[in-house]
């Protein structure tokens, strides 16, 4: 078979994290098919009960605006009184920082590897080597800091034949896994558009799931995979969030098509020019906007689920 990444990050056969699904050695699709239930099962029954809802994976199609309800969701969450990390794991889209006033992005994670840290002292890595990592391990180099927000890139995709994001991926899921948070802390996940991150198992490390969907066939379509995805993966809270919705309308005809896929909605983000052209321009998300109080009133709701 082709280049193969272990689900399960396992270096080679009958390594510890090796769970004997067979995937790596399958011959064929039914073989592969088999696998891929064995390891389902396993993530399922080896899941832990629906978690606190503090680490939070948004995820989507392309134009959905995930960056966008990640930075509006982490002002709300911020002024709930929590301590935010935003963690930007998508190596495509470059501005989310910008979407929080900072005029440079960080240090990314990405540099803990060796093949991109050539010119550079090379970095310290038993930080991320521990057990468990809390916020406060993290060094400084690799956050961008304010009023209880702190935000860390994993890394872009900015040269030709740099290779595909499967080493970043890697280092994500490590750190997402072990992250342990205090009680008035929460992350959230900017994650990249599409499925292809549950291919790697990104999510695998967080507790809720939020999709982002858009008025149209494509951005529904989507939702339905990733749920299917997440719940493979052993995720028990999936919420999507109607984005950019014109009209009741839309809202009611989402909602039910929602519904028609098992997928709850948790609450509805209305159209906002502000936000929009803030977006567009890449600046700050303007305050007391009201896609801004849409989302506090969905930030509310996630933490009354949450317990």
């Amino acid at each position: 078979m082709g280049l193969f990444h272990c689900p399960m990050g396992a270096a080679y056969y009958d390594d510890e994290p090796c769970i004997d699904c067979g995937l790596c050695s399958a011959t064929s699709r039914e073989e592969m098919v088999k696998a891929s239930k064995r390891i389902r099962d396993y993530l399922r029954s080896h899941a832990e009960r629906e978690g606190p809802g503090k680490k939070i994976a948004v995820c989507g199609k392309g134009g959905t605006g995930k960056s966008t309800v990640v930075a509006l969701m982490a002002n709300a969450l911020r002024g709930a009184g929590y301590l935010v990390l935003v963690i930007d794991s998508d190596e495509s889209n470059p501005g989310l920082y910008q979407m929080f006033g900072f005029d440079q992005q960080s240090r990314p994670l990405m540099v803990l590897l060796d093949r991109f840290a050539l010119g550079e002292t090379k970095p310290e890595t038993e930080w991320l080597k521990q057990d468990e990592i809390s916020i406060q391990h993290i060094p400084s180099e690799y956050l961008l800091e304010h009023d209880n927000l702190k935000f860390l890139m994993i890394g872009k995709i900015t040269d030709p034949f740099q290779g595909c994001a499967c080493s970043m991926a890697n280092i994500a899921r490590n750190f997402i896994e072990k992250l342990v948070l205090k009680d008035n802390e929460v992350v959230l996940i900017d994650m990249e558009a599409g499925i292809e991150s549950f291919g790697r198992g990104m999510e695998r490390g967080v507790d809720t799931v939020l999709i982002t969907v858009e008025p149209s066939f494509e951005s529904l379509a989507l939702a339905d995979k990733i749920s299917y995805m997440a719940d493979g993966i052993g995720v028990n809270r999936v919420r999507a969030i109607p984005n950019k919705i014109p009209s009741e309308e839309i809202e009611k005809k989402i909602i039910n098509e929602l519904e028609k896929k098992r997928i709850k909605a948790i609450g509805t983000i209305y159209f906002d020019p502000q936000v929009n052209e803030a977006g567009f321009e890449g600046k700050a998300l303007p305050s007391n906007s009201n896609a801004e109080e849409d989302v506090k009133k969905i930030t509310q709701l996630l933490l009354a689920e949450s317990g």
